[in-house]
């Protein structure tokens, strides 16, 4: 859990710090990439990490994991500027990497199937509380001490989780079998194929138009290395990314559904904050809690949820947790303009509820479908599932949001208002400065937009309840020695 914190806390503690950072170091126009850059990392080592620890053990990678955490948070504390701290963030994300698969895996490892729902509950209350007190820290070290203060934080909780699991993790004994070579052709593939997809899906519409030849260049290369990454790992005796994980009916789906899932959180995750403050008029506090009762239904949720799959099995239990979370995504397009803050937080809370319903079914289901040698591999490919989801998310839905401003702003009947989309931002933040009915029609123009970020997110829980109905079985085939007795 610990472990599990530094990854939480760090993808929360540096957003409130932005200003300070900026101010201090400059780079406006690239912080984007503090968070991308991070992100991009976690992704595409996700595959890379989880195998190792299926042939190595999950100890020496989640050892690993945390040292590199460690160095990459003191060199962003000593970064001299903004392209400096991006890349040691980088190297944060690639520690990063190795604790968000590993410590999922470790819970199936050690405990079980009875005792995982509590065990990964408490593991969700750590990103729970990571997304309240995150955001809080940040600005009170931004603010009272120093932004480097942020990364400098890590250093004794990283220390302390590399001690205690140094000392008392002890795995269970295993036989070794066969270890084959080192897939590194394939690891080098998922890597660069990842990081291309996934940097041209997050400066995509932002950085450059889609239909730009940068946009075109990047996503055409992702996909002919994705093609060599499918020839070399059907070659490779032991591939980074085994054909079985999309062969096997539970795991495809639960790797689908997963992906569904990622790209519809962006929907609460992204552009929530931004309807509380700029539509219903609430300061970055009140958005913030608006947001975070979500992370309080949720763990709330997923430790009950075992009462529910011990009785339908795992498959109903996530389907009717993805079916009402369907129905709680599109009653958000249902509320009056202008809403009062308790609606869309009532909204919020639903929809922890449900996904807690819905996220831990299918985690520890498939995790109870493979045994030692495959759960890292398995694991891995669910969350970097997620992660990929999210990505596609924040540019499809950015995509969406972008699309219905301008078209209010083209066919607007007020005069006053900002004449492109980079100009709204500021428009937003200081909006006394336009005209009272410009503002209105601003305000009103973000709400009709985050309306359909909503309906993308609908449509996004549908496909994943059709994915569950249609793809995975009724029943997963979990195995004996993972029953309870």
């Amino acid at each position: 859990m610990l472990g599990m914190a530094l990854v939480a806390l760090d993808s929360t503690i540096v957003a409130t710090a932005v200003p300070q950072i900026v101010g201090d170091l400059g780079g406006f126009s690239v912080f984007s990439w503090l968070f991308s850059g991070y992100l991009l990392a976690v992704t595409v080592t996700l595959p890379v990490y989880g195998k190792l620890s299926d042939t190595f053990g999950r100890k020496p990678v989640l050892l690993f994991g945390i040292a590199l955490f460690l160095v990459g948070s003191l060199l962003c504390a000593l970064a001299w500027n903004m392209a400096a701290l991006i890349a040691f963030r980088i190297v944060q994300g690639l520690g990063g990497g190795a604790l968000q698969g590993t410590v999922q895996t470790l819970a199936a490892d050690l405990y079980p199937l009875k005792d995982r729902p509590k065990i990964q509950a408490r593991m969700s209350s750590v990103w729970a509380t990571s997304a309240v007190a995150g955001p809080a820290l940040g600005g009170l070290l931004a603010s009272y001490a120093h932004w480097r203060w942020i990364f400098l934080i890590n250093l004794p909780l990283a220390a302390l989780a590399l001690w205690m699991v140094a000392r008392h993790l002890t795995e269970p004994v295993r036989s070794p079998g066969r270890r084959g070579p080192i897939d590194w052709a394939g690891a080098l593939g998922v890597f660069a194929c990842g990081g291309l997809l996934l940097f041209a899906l997050v400066q995509g519409g932002v950085a450059w138009p889609w239909l730009s030849a940068p946009s075109l260049g990047l996503l055409g290369a992702s996909a002919v290395l994705a093609a060599v990454v499918v020839r070399v790992e059907r070659r490779a005796e032991e591939p980074i990314l085994p054909g079985w994980v999309w062969r096997r009916r539970t795991i495809a789906a639960v790797n689908l559904a997963m992906g569904a899932l990622g790209l519809l959180m962006v929907a609460p995750m992204v552009f929530m904050p931004t309807y509380a403050q700029s539509v219903l008029g609430l300061g970055p506090v009140g958005a913030g809690l608006v947001m975070s009762v979500m992370t309080l239904s949720w763990p709330v949720s997923a430790a009950l949820s075992q009462h529910v799959y011990r009785r339908i099995g795992f498959r109903n239990t996530a389907a009717v947790g993805i079916g009402l979370a369907a129905v709680i995504l599109y009653s958000f397009t249902l509320l009056p303009y202008p809403a009062r803050p308790w609606q869309p937080a009532l909204i919020m809370l639903l929809l922890g509820g449900a996904l807690g319903l819905f996220q831990l079914p299918l985690v520890i289901g498939v995790q109870s479908t493979v045994g030692w040698s495959e759960r890292g591999t398995t694991t891995a490919s669910v969350l970097f599932c997620r992660q990929v989801g999210q990505s596609v998310g924040a540019a499809l839905l950015a995509a969406v949001a972008n699309a219905t401003i301008a078209a209010r702003l083209v066919d607007a009947p007020v005069p006053g208002l900002p004449g492109n989309l980079d100009d709204v931002a500021k428009a937003l933040d200081r909006p006394w400065l336009l005209p009272r009915a410009a503002a209105d029609h601003l305000r009103e123009a973000v709400a009709a937009a985050v309306e359909h970020i909503f309906l993308g997110a609908t449509a996004a829980a549908v496909a994943a309840l059709l994915v569950l109905l249609l793809v995975a079985p009724r029943r997963f085939p979990v195995l004996p020695e993972q029953r309870e007795e």
